[in-house]
């Protein structure tokens, strides 16, 4: 299972997004950058974020 925490972005906010790969983790949090902190997540900011994404047990 892969997580991303919206803090680890640098946004002030609880979300954590799971999910079995990279490329969900991706489309769940650009559909939740742009629903929640009204943020378009581009392909520059897509690559910052993979950084982020983290393996959990």
């Amino acid at each position: 299972m892969k997580t991303l925490h919206c803090r680890d972005a640098g946004f002030d906010c609880e979300g954590v997004i799971q999910a079995a790969t990279e490329e969900e983790i991706l489309s769940q949090a650009a559909a939740h950058a742009q629903s929640v902190h009204n943020v378009e997540v581009t392909p520059e900011l897509a690559e910052q974020i993979k950084t982020l994404i983290k393996d959990e047990e």
